[in-house]
Parts: C-alpha cells; sequence; structure tokens
C-alpha cells in the first residue's frame, strides 16, 4: 500500500506541474498538454480506487489513518479536475470570442440592403421613382446640412469658451 500511495502522490505532483505548463503553452500544443493532464488524472484515480481497496484491508489500527491519507489524495486530484475543467472552460469562452470578433470584423456593415427594401416597399404603395429620386436627392442634401451645422456648433462652441474663459 505505502509503494502506491507513494507513487500516487508523486503523480499528483507532476499533474499539479503540468498544469502549470498548460498556462504557458501556446494554441497548438495546449490540446495535447490537456489530454496528457486528463490521462494522468485517470490513472489517479485508478490507483485511488486500489488505495481504498487496500486501506479497507489494512489492520485496525492503521485503516483511519490509511483512509485519511487517501481521502486527502482523492480530494487533490478532484481539486485538480475541477481546476483542468475550469481552464478548458476559459479557454472556450475565449475561443468563442475570438471566432465572434473575427466575424464581426469580417462583416460588412452597408445600408445598400436596407434602402433596397425601403425602396421595394415604397414602390409597392405607389410611390413613383420620380419622387423617389427627389427624396434621396433630399437625403443626399440634407447630409451636407448636418455636416455644415455640425461645423457651424463646433465653431460657435469654440467662440465662446475662447471669449468667456
Amino acid at each position: 500500500m505505502e509503494g502506491l500511495y507513494h507513487q500516487t502522490n508523486k503523480q499528483v505532483h507532476e499533474v499539479q506541474s503540468y498544469m502549470g505548463h498548460l498556462e504557458t503553452s501556446d494554441k497548438e500544443s495546449v490540446h495535447l498538454v490537456e489530454n496528457e493532464i486528463q490521462a494522468r488524472i485517470d490513472n489517479i484515480f485508478s490507483n485511488l480506487e486500489r488505495l481504498e481497496i487496500q486501506s479497507s484491508k489494512e489492520p485496525p489500527n492503521k485503516r483511519q489513518n490509511a483512509k485519511l491519507r487517501v481521502e486527502q489524495l482523492k480530494y487533490d486530484v478532484q481539486h485538480l479536475q475541477t481546476a483542468l475543467r475550469n481552464f478548458q472552460h476559459r479557454r472556450y469562452l475565449r475561443e468563442q470570442q475570438e471566432r465572434q470578433r473575427e466575424e464581426l470584423l469580417a462583416r460588412s456593415f452597408t445600408t445598400n440592403g436596407t434602402q433596397k427594401k425601403i425602396l421595394d416597399v415604397v414602390n409597392t404603395l405607389g410611390l413613383s421613382n420620380t419622387v423617389m429620386r427627389l427624396i434621396e436627392k433630399r437625403a443626399f442634401q440634407d447630409k451636407y446640412f448636418m455636416i455644415g451645422g455640425m461645423i457651424l456648433t463646433c465653431v460657435v462652441m469654440f467662440l465662446v469658451v475662447q471669449y468667456l474663459t
């Protein structure tokens, strides 16, 4: 029992050191490190099952101490398993956010589709093409009026700040 306990304890410490490598590994090798850690954790769990069986076969005066040591190892391994799951979850969220960001950057935001839909709706309402051209011309002119008004407002604000302070 002692040999298996020390071997399992050593494996737990190795997994803890691998968890440190997990944080510093690059995107390509992170899956390999995760799989290696998971395989080692599975191996530790199988050793713990054998240790539980062997601890129940210990003499009564050593049984309580042996079970306590096995429970402590099991507790440590469960924490390692949870830490691995948390890391995988954070990595998955990061990858998902990167994908969404790339999709947003790749998307082109234009109003052509909206303008075309509005034209279709107006045509079904019966407005003529001449009226539509007048509306589009007015929208083009209104844009220049808006820009001119914004510049005029900025100039007035600058002059007020300049002369009142």
